[in-house]
């Protein structure tokens, strides 16, 4: 099982009983963060094993966002949050 947290959430996911073959389509889940370092440091440990699908940079909503698949094929999004 894995864990992660944030000031006030703490969000667990698990395998299951790992049974079957996974498939994660259909959906990203999102991290928003305060800097671009921590933006760029997020997405570099999710990247480890996995496929850039879109590479850091600027966009019209974020100064930094990027899109990529980790090692079990889950999709993340990751931006500096805008206030």
């Amino acid at each position: 099982m894995r864990r992660f947290r944030s000031a006030t959430r703490r969000v667990l996911m698990s395998d299951g009983r790992c049974t079957g073959n996974t498939n994660f389509k259909g959906f990203a889940l999102t991290i928003a963060v305060g800097n671009e370092s921590e933006a760029d440091k997020t997405f570099n440990a999710l990247a480890v094993g996995g496929q850039v699908t879109m590479p850091m940079g600027k966009t019209f909503f974020s100064p930094r966002f990027g899109m990529l698949n980790d090692k079990f094929g889950v999709g993340w999004m990751v931006l500096v949050a805008q206030g």
